[in-house]
């Protein structure tokens, strides 16, 4: 007979820096799953866990015993690949909203279950309730509908989908643990897992704005969710993208939406050009891995087809429609912005831009509205900002550099104060910063973890 467990112990063992066992981790998570372990023995469990770092191992079986805590979705039914994207989330970042029908368009099914808004990053749930009527909250049934008749659908979890990471995310936005490689990686692909995906392509930041600033931490991160997807029985690759300036022109909700609809239907503005070309290669990745194609050149190429022939915008606004969308706020999307207050930022000196602090720039976007202090606190649609200068791009003073759009004056005023530390004046210009820097498959995934 196996030892009683008792949770006091496991927080004990990893405080101490042990590592837990498969039948110690699947206790703890069935505990926060069915809410019989206290949040402040969770909590310090999580504490413990993010001082002393996650073993391998322990990644894995924390993984899985997560992915398992509840109801899966099974997409065997839809006679396609079944597909994903996600990103471990950045300022600005909204490639899911042209990711999911590009790949789509392409005859793979996307079953996309995303998230809110967590510390200084947007959240994709938020966005698309921007549009008036659109539902996130589907039963798997309902979610297998939309799937049917779209190819993609992009929802939030059911009350009963890996119901421990619901507790367990929470906490650790909560308690300052949110940064740590292995509780990232098991939340993402808990939640990624359950929804049965054949593969995965995965968007790993890097840089000032991203959770894990430093290049060898992405890295490592990257690394440690395409081993730990693949050893679950799911074809993964990683990106490792930049985030040292917000991604297109606009953080937000509302404009984040309208910003990818002018790219589905056509448009190329200069700066939106870096989030169209990361999601044409993103979305390629998707298509490669659903056997659409047979090399990653070809699949990019098909991606961006559908973004130029318009098949990705019909999937996009079948999708909002099939989830209870209105479309008529495509008809204006300009006029259907409407924040309570507006103010254009001017650059205070003239030089290029030789350094934009992502996070500070992240934040001062939640804190024009369009981001929560807690959990469950509503968000403002029409609140965020527009960015009308890139990094590296020379400034005049007096010149426009951002306009803000908040719930009232005194949301603006703090968001002025955030945004402009967050920008750095040079008299040259900075070094250009590739897009998109090493790419992560099993096999040099593999290699990189055995070299510790």
């Amino acid at each position: 007979m196996e030892t009683p467990l008792h949770t006091v112990d496991l927080i004990r063992k990893k405080r101490d820096s042990g590592a837990l066992s498969p039948r110690e981790i699947e206790f703890l998570v069935a505990g926060a799953a069915k809410e019989s372990i206290p949040l402040e023995q969770l909590s310090a469990w999580l504490m413990a866990s993010w001082l002393n770092g996650l073993t391998l191992d322990e990644v894995r079986a924390l993984t899985v015993a997560m992915r398992d805590s509840g109801e899966k979705f099974d997409p065997s039914g839809l006679g396609k690949i079944a597909v994903d994207k996600h990103s471990t989330g950045g300022v600005g970042d909204k490639t899911s909203f042209l990711v999911a029908p590009i790949a789509a368009a392409c005859g793979v099914a996307v079953p996309m279950i995303s998230g809110r808004a967590l510390g200084h990053t947007g959240g994709t749930l938020d966005k698309l309730e921007s549009i008036p009527g659109y539902r996130t909250a589907l039963s798997l049934a309902e979610f297998e509908s939309v799937l049917r008749k779209c190819g993609a659908s992009i929802v939030s979890q059911t009350p009963k989908l890996v119901p421990a990471d619901r507790v367990l995310y929470a906490l650790r936005d909560h308690t300052a643990t949110v940064e740590n490689a292995g509780l990232i990686c098991a939340s993402i692909l808990s939640k990624k897992l359950a929804a049965g995906l054949n593969a995965l392509v995965l968007d790993v930041k890097t840089g000032s704005g991203a959770f894990l600033r430093k290049r060898e931490d992405s890295e490592f991160l990257a690394a440690l969710m395409v081993a730990t997807a693949e050893a679950a029985g799911t074809r993964t690759v990683a990106l490792l993208t930049d985030m040292d300036q917000p991604l297109g022109r606009t953080a937000g909700n509302w404009i984040e939406v309208a910003e990818c609809f002018d790219l589905l239907r056509g448009q190329r503005p200069y700066e939106s050009e870096d989030l169209r070309a990361l999601s044409v290669t993103l979305a390629g990745w998707m298509i490669h891995l659903g056997n659409k194609a047979a090399a990653i050149q070809e699949a990019e190429k098909l991606a961006e087809q559908a973004l130029v022939n318009g098949s990705a915008l019909a999937i996009f606004l079948k999708m909002v429609e099939a989830q209870g969308g209105d479309l008529r706020v495509f008809d204006n999307p300009a006029a259907a912005h409407k924040p309570a207050a507006m103010r254009v930022l001017k650059a205070w000196e003239s030089g290029y831009i030789a350094a934009m602090d992502t996070m500070e720039i992240g934040w001062a976007v939640q804190r024009t509205g369009a981001g929560r202090e807690k959990a469950g606190e509503p968000v403002d649609p029409h609140a965020g900002i527009v960015f009308h200068a890139r990094r590296g791009a020379r400034i005049e003073q007096g010149q426009p550099l951002a306009t803000l759009y908040g719930t009232s004056e005194a949301h603006l005023d703090e968001a002025e104060t955030l945004f402009k530390a967050a920008i750095r004046f040079s008299h040259e210009a900075p070094a250009a910063v590739p897009l998109i820097g090493k790419i992560f498959t099993r096999k040099n995934a593999e290699v990189f973890l055995a070299r510790g």
